[in-house]
């Protein structure tokens, strides 16, 4: 059988209920969660190793980029055909999409996780994590980056978004769909990833804001964000790259202060581009030098900027790396 290893971050998939606070709370390690799911070890010979008991929202930029120095070590005794990694689905998308973009490997990366705590009768985890070792163990997932699997459906972690709050089937690529998906025993795929890129640095800048336009906002979040010495700023914005002229003021503002702006849709699925010539319209922004991004949603770009800025803070370089995807830079 192959060799699996399986790092478990903590998540809904650690959890029970705490019988004080009538809540969910992490309280299993990988070797008691792996007991609890004894199918697992029928089709991989399967190492443990406990990299923390964090709820989702507990998760930062610099844990997931230290998670990410963990698995490029472990991969590099190598003795194993795959890994999986459990972690919480709130947070899960931006892990996925950092150990995406800063390890480079032939073997198979899954991220899963579950919606239900392990109190529940529905708890989904164990079967989110046998379909994950299913994949782990298919040769169509080598070289095509790390996968995100649930409730059956497999993701590139590039393309992946959680669309529900608390529905199994939260996990969804909007704009492209599922690579493929898991049926019973079988793995099935239907296409590639559609991108698949590396940005080599072993630095993550995390003091970058995420800032969300709305109808009717003015300049004073901006204004804020800038003068507080912000390494960089993600926009999103609205339609294909559009804000209230009130709300240019404020990008120009920062903008003039060499802060490096990435802008996206604040839309589910789609681009940005500068169609629009009004003020406060794609065109005008465009010119302020924002960089325009290729179909990533704010949290997704927001890690790609953290860690683009670990290689440069050059303003046209970064423009590069945004609008010219599917390079290893």
């Amino acid at each position: 059988m192959n060799n699996i290893l399986i790092i478990f971050t903590g998540g809904t998939f650690s959890m029970m209920i705490d019988p004080e606070t009538g809540g969910a709370i992490p309280r299993f390690s990988g070797e008691e969660l792996i007991k609890k799911i004894p199918e697992a070890s029928l089709l991989a010979n399967i190492d443990t190793f406990d990299f923390g008991k964090y709820p989702g929202p507990h998760m930062t930029p610099k844990l997931m980029l230290e998670l990410s120095k963990t698995v490029k070590q472990k991969i590099g005794l190598n003795k194993y055909d795959g890994l999986i990694i459990t972690h919480g689905t709130d947070t899960l998308e931006e892990t996925a999409y950092l150990l995406d973009l800063t390890i480079q490997t032939s073997i198979p990366i899954v991220v899963t996780g579950s919606m239900k705590n392990s109190s529940e009768p529905e708890w989904d985890g164990p079967k989110n994590l046998v379909d994950s070792l299913r994949v782990c163990l298919n040769n169509n997932s080598k070289n095509i980056g790390v996968l995100v699997c649930l409730n059956g459906d497999i993701n590139a972690a590039s393309e992946v978004t959680k669309i529900f709050s608390d529905r199994p089937g939260t996990f969804h690529s909007l704009d492209f769909g599922a690579l493929g998906f898991v049926q019973g025993k079988n793995v099935v795929y239907n296409r590639l990833p559609r991108c698949l890129e590396t940005i080599d640095t072993e630095h993550i800048y995390t003091n970058v804001d995420l800032i969300t336009v709305y109808a009717g906002m003015d300049e004073k979040f901006f204004k804020f964000s800038a003068d507080s010495n912000v390494d960089g700023i993600v926009v999103e914005a609205l339609g294909v790259g559009n804000v209230p002229p009130e709300t240019f003021e404020g990008i120009k503002y920062a903008s003039k202060k060499n802060i490096p702006i990435v802008l996206v849709t604040r839309c589910p699925a789609g681009e940005t581009d500068s169609v629009y010539s009004y003020p406060g319209a794609g065109v005008h922004i465009h010119k302020l030098g924002v960089i325009f991004t290729d179909f990533l949603n704010g949290q997704k770009a927001r890690i790609k900027l953290m860690l683009a800025l670990g290689k440069t803070n050059n303003i046209d370089e970064l423009r590069r790396i945004f609008e010219l995807p599917c390079a290893d830079v």
